[in-house]
């Protein structure tokens, strides 16, 4: 038995202990079949499904594509396809799981999934970013028969979304078995309502699936054991269930709490007993003691002390990898946020994986939980709103109950720029929503996030349901917002919008450019005519403005609890303020590669007390060119810059600006910066003007960004440098990965927003000298990878 899969056999039978002897929760996403074709018979196993293509779940066929103009989603959408899909999968379930209960949890499903398992149909689930789960165990069969399931997935109708959706089974899939009696997960809620001095209460609520007796007569006997965040077992508990209820309080003496840089998180099982006291069902929930708090004045607190949001929105596609969720590429994005100094993020406009949230829970990660990006009014065409009026409260309830035992979510958000908030129907739907919500999880705060900024105009506002305001951009009305919603704790849910391209300097204007200028235009006029946006923070959208100037109006109003940036990433899609060949955002602070922009360092150095120093641009400029010089810093009196040696004087940050700054006319030679505090040199950085590229630099990141399961990845990374080894962003050149073993390239990526080549391509044209590459190990067994260009070969072993 190799390694590889006596680690994929000790994964799966870790997944079985979680739910202990009653339930073994078994990872489905293997051995599936796909196609493109669409042919109701399907359902039927009409045709070969085993002549299909072989994938493996999660799966977004639309990444699979070149990027192209003629798609119906437009460059809004990605550039890339829709269509309808069909899935299909055999297996067989052993003959001693008669009498189970059989279940299959979807992770998420884009979109209108419509199953079918031996022939038996189970509905269609409109909404593509919820989980749902099907109970199969009136159809199955056992022993050596064949079960057969088939799914079509129907994205056709396009557009219906204002960013890349992907199409397909694009999260996990897994096979629950239980007990024919056993404990219903769904309404299964663990919170941890008081913490009074030296005591914590834990509260354990939940209820069996059906009663096989009549009520009144005794129920089974339940178990509640807790374990501390270093795995010792706490306390234990025994009750019986009630007519098919569980309701139970413990306390726990000195709770280690759940914070931002100690994200201690308690294991609680529910074990039901059969009379025999044998176990009959378990469920395991991590959770956390914290306490949180929203005020109008002073901000958002928790565990009582006063904390600033400091906050990123995020789409949920990763890059090359498309919506195809992968634990290892959100954990990359959610370090790399950390790092920045981000404590919360924004799953906008949708609900999330439920695996991104257990990363949260893990590192400590604040999450504003979203539900929709409309209700019954649309913004595109086939998006939502034909499916609100039906769908809604059953959504609410499904996005509730999945995520209400995370400890990292702290806001529910029942909506994004709702075009209801004009209108007198925005009241009777705020409030039936927020009801809902607030019936499943009296816990936390309910919220939207607004555009309306007049009182009498916001008919969301007026439904006086809502807990915490969110407004978006307006940065300039922040301060009549206490004075329009009074006595209300606020919300900065979503600034700035700024546009920026890696690498790209264009000349510096005096103030900060729209592009586009107004909502008259849908585009830029006279923009750049390579599509590329200046990476100095100079540009925005109309409804924005700068990383700095929001973030100052956000920074200087205690009574804004925070910040939620638009966005922490590029995400494909949305592709403001260019038409095709652009193909996906502007906004990011990172590009879609998980390159940072130069802003990233303006974050880092606000919002973390590491120690920063970061200069741009690069310096291979012409001789009589004058280059706006920039650096960000933190912790220091001031910065003073050198060109060859020769002060050219010192800058500092200003109340009303981020960076240092200088103009210099270019010479070749050496640029540097060095930073001072108390009169000392602290800190310096510096660049040189770069040769022409003579090799490439490659790295490799991989246990940062590990999560322990199969599917981790190895992000690789191709930088070009010259022989003395300064990076050059001037000479872009071919790269390809190969993978010599078994692995494969999963994608490559280069950060430029207009690049056509499909990201599921193994090659890539470096974009200002750095292009990555996405492996996955398809075995445990030593594999090669080779960076390949005109430079020569340069490889690694994994």
């Amino acid at each position: 038995m190799n390694l590889y899969y006596f680690i994929s056999i000790l994964f799966l039978f870790q997944l079985q202990l979680v739910y202990g002897q009653g339930r073994s929760k078994i990872s489905f996403n293997e051995n599936w079949h796909f196609t493109l074709q669409d042919q109701l018979g399907y359902r039927l196993n009409d045709g070969d499904a085993q002549a299909w293509e072989s994938v493996e779940l999660p799966h977004d066929w639309s990444i699979k594509a070149d990027f192209d103009a003629s798609y119906p989603a437009g460059n809004a959408g990605g550039a890339l396809p829709g269509g309808i899909g069909w899935y299909s999968k055999e297996f067989k379930l052993p003959t001693a799981d008669q009498g189970k209960n059989i279940q299959l949890y979807f992770g998420g499903v884009y979109r209108y999934a419509e199953i079918w398992i031996n022939g038996v149909y189970f509905g269609k689930k409109p909404n593509g970013y919820l989980s749902f789960t099907l109970d199969l165990t009136p159809h199955v069969k056992f022993g050596n028969q064949p079960n057969r399931i088939a799914i079509r997935v129907d994205n056709s109708k396009q557009p219906n979304s204002r960013w890349y959706s992907g199409s397909g089974i694009y999260r996990d899939v897994y096979l629950i078995k239980s007990s024919e009696v056993h404990l219903d997960e769904q309404e299964t809620f663990i919170t941890t309502p008081e913490i009074q001095g030296v005591l914590g209460q834990l509260k354990v609520r939940s209820k069996l699936n059906k009663l096989a007796r009549p009520k009144g007569v005794a129920g089974n006997k339940y178990q509640i054991t807790v374990w501390d965040p270093k795995g010792n077992i706490l306390l234990k508990k025994t009750g019986v269930e009630k007519d098919g209820y569980i309701d139970a309080s413990l306390q726990v003496e000195k709770p280690q709490l759940w914070s931002l840089a100690s994200p201690n998180l308690y294991r609680v099982q529910l074990t039901l007993l059969t009379k025999n006291n044998t176990v009959e069902d378990q469920i395991e929930k991590r959770i956390g003691f914290r306490t949180i708090r929203f005020d109008a004045k002073t901000g958002f607190y928790l565990n009582g002390e006063a904390l600033k949001i400091l906050g990123v929105c995020m789409h949920h596609d990763l890059g090359a990898l498309g919506a195809a969720f992968n634990k290892s590429a959100a954990k990359r994005q959610l370090v790399m946020m950390k790092e920045m100094g981000a404590n919360a993020i924004r799953t906008a406009h949708n609900p999330p994986a439920d695996e991104l949230l257990d990363l949260c829970d893990e590192m400590g990660i604040l999450v504003y939980n979203e539900a929709f990006d409309m209700w019954k009014k649309r913004k595109n065409k086939f998006d939502y709103h034909i499916d609100f009026p039906t769908e809604h409260l059953k959504d609410i309830e499904a996005w509730v109950r999945r995520d209400r035992n995370h400890a990292s979510v702290i806001l529910w958000s029942i909506g994004n720029e709702i075009r209801e908030q004009f209108d007198s129907t925005g009241i009777a739907l705020t409030q039936e929503m927020a009801k809902l919500v607030k019936s499943l999880d009296p816990t936390r705060p309910v919220t939207a996030a607004l555009t309306e900024n007049n009182y009498v105009k916001n008919f969301i506002a007026q439904a006086e349901a809502l807990d915490v305001l969110g407004f978006n951009y307006k940065h300039e009305d922040y301060d009549k917002l206490p004075v329009e919603f009074k006595n209300i704790p606020l919300l900065a849910s979503e600034t700035v919008s700024a546009l920026q391209t890696r690498g790209v300097y264009d000349k510096l204007q005096d103030t900060i450019q729209l592009w586009p200028a107004s909502s008259k235009d849908k585009y830029v006029v006279n923009g750049n005519p390579d599509f590329t946006v200046s990476a100095y923070d100079n540009v925005a959208a109309y409804w924005g403005t700068s990383h700095e100037k929001a973030w100052l109006a956000v920074k200087s109003r205690p009574f804004l609890a925070g910040t939620f940036v638009w966005t922490g990433f590029d995400y494909l899609g949305e592709p403001v303020p260019y038409p095709y060949p652009a193909r996906s955002s502007y906004y990011g602070i990172v590009d879609l590669a998980g390159i940072p922009k130069d802003v990233y360092y303006m974050y880092q150095s606000e919002w973390t007390e590491k120690d920063v120093l970061h200069l741009l641009p690069h310096w291979n400029w012409k001789i009589g060119d004058t280059v706006d010089v920039w650096a960000y810093y933190n912790k220091a009196d001031d910065v003073e810059l050198f060109l060859n040696g020769k002060s050219l004087g010192t800058s500092a940050k200003t109340a009303d600006r981020l960076h240092a700054s200088w103009k210099v006319p270019f010479e070749k030679g050496e640029l540097k910066v060095v930073k001072k505090r108390d009169g000392k040199i602290v800190q310096e950085a510096s660049m040189r003007t770069a040769g022409e590229a003579k090799r490439v630099k490659v790295s490799l990141e991989h246990e940062k960004y590990a999560t322990g399961e199969s599917r981790d990845l190895y992000f690789v990374t191709a930088e070009l440098v010259d022989q003395a080894g300064q990076s050059v962003l001037h000479n872009d050149q071919e790269i390809e990965f190969i993978v010599k073993g078994d692995a494969k390239v999963l994608g490559t990526d280069n950060g430029f927003q207009a690049d056509l080549r499909g990201l599921h391509r193994p090659n890539r044209k470096t974009f200002k000298g750095k292009a990555l590459g996405i492996i996955q190990k398809i075995a445990d067994t030593p594999c090669t990878i080779i960076i390949r260009s005109v430079l020569g070969d340069q490889q690694i072993s994994i």
